[in-house]
């Protein structure tokens, strides 16, 4: 894969193969922010992407804001799309998850709070056309 990787998909197979294609090159202390419209397909690529690590249980987090999921790879799942504050990311210890050099974080929603994501990382953005297809662009910063 390289970037930036820029992809007009039209199924839900297709974003499917990008997660696994992905997925070969994440490695432990990556960050994955995510950002996209409501129904572009962010909780669904964060759930195939997880299914390549052995996990099989990557739901949505917008109401818990952190999910854990241990796997092949321990994965820290947060979902900025309910948090009023960044005092309230700080509160629950953002940025010790940030730095775990042992886990990989995604973070949906997150443009919301540009100001408290790593320099590095990865950034996927996914917009829903108006055909219903999607283009994803990947991007590592």
């Amino acid at each position: 894969m390289k970037f930036p990787f820029i992809q007009n998909i039209y199924s839900e197979e297709e974003t499917i193969s990008i997660a696994k294609t992905f997925s070969t090159i994440l490695q432990k202390g990556d960050c994955v922010s995510l950002i996209g419209n409501l129904g572009a397909g962010k909780t669904f690529f964060v759930k195939y992407l997880c299914k390549e690590f052995l996990i099989d249980d990557a739901n949505s987090p917008t109401f818990a804001i952190l999910n854990v999921y241990l796997g092949k790879e321990k994965f820290f799942h947060f979902d900025f799309y309910r948090v009023r504050s960044k005092q309230e990311l700080l509160d629950i210890g953002l940025y010790d998850y940030l730095n775990d050099e042992e886990a990989v974080t995604i973070i949906e929603w997150a443009d919301l709070f540009q100001a408290v994501l790593p320099k590095k990382r990865y950034e996927i953005t996914i917009i829903l056309n108006e055909d219903f297809s999607r283009t994803f662009t990947i991007e590592k910063l």
